[in-house]
């Protein structure tokens, strides 16, 4: 367990970006039955996001209840400081694309983990929001170290 908070006590935590594409609100249960069926039409393409390395989503998927309880435990981090989730949508339909994790390493307290991923029939979204995260992060958040897979721009 890291011996200091993951952001200090008065830093205010952002609850929006917004682009011309998309925008960013922290995840919660109000988004499950959207981000149910967001993730799992893309299981392979977010396996194969830079970051993922396989990992997640499970390859035969989750139950919407289990997804739920995902959901809730990520709103419990956000409420507590602990990790910032964020939902992408669609700038213009509003629609789940997407999402954005924000948690510090298991590995280095000094670094933060940023993993990323977009539906498959949005995979052109995957580089503008990577930039537009960067960006984000090293504008507003105070993080020295983050850890967060390139995506190539070719």
């Amino acid at each position: 367990m890291t011996s200091r908070p993951f952001v200090p006590a008065d830093f205010v935590v952002p609850t929006e970006l917004i682009t011309p594409r998309f925008r960013l609100e922290p995840l919660g249960p109000e988004h499950n039955d959207a981000d149910y069926a967001a993730w799992t039409t893309s299981i392979d393409h977010i396996r194969a996001t830079p970051g993922f390395g396989g990992s997640w989503p499970p390859v035969d998927g989750m139950s919407l209840d289990a997804n739920l309880g995902d959901l809730q435990r990520h709103a419990d981090d956000f409420a507590q400081r602990r990790g910032f989730t964020y939902t992408v949508l669609e700038a213009d339909s509003g629609d789940v694309i997407g999402c954005l994790y924000i948690y510090p390493s298991r590995k280095d307290e000094n670094v933060t983990d940023v993993r990323s991923w977009v539906r498959a029939d949005r995979a052109d979204l995957d580089v503008v929001l990577y930039e537009a995260v960067s960006t984000w992060l090293a504008t507003l958040w105070p993080f020295e170290t983050v850890d967060y897979a390139a995506r190539s721009t070719t």
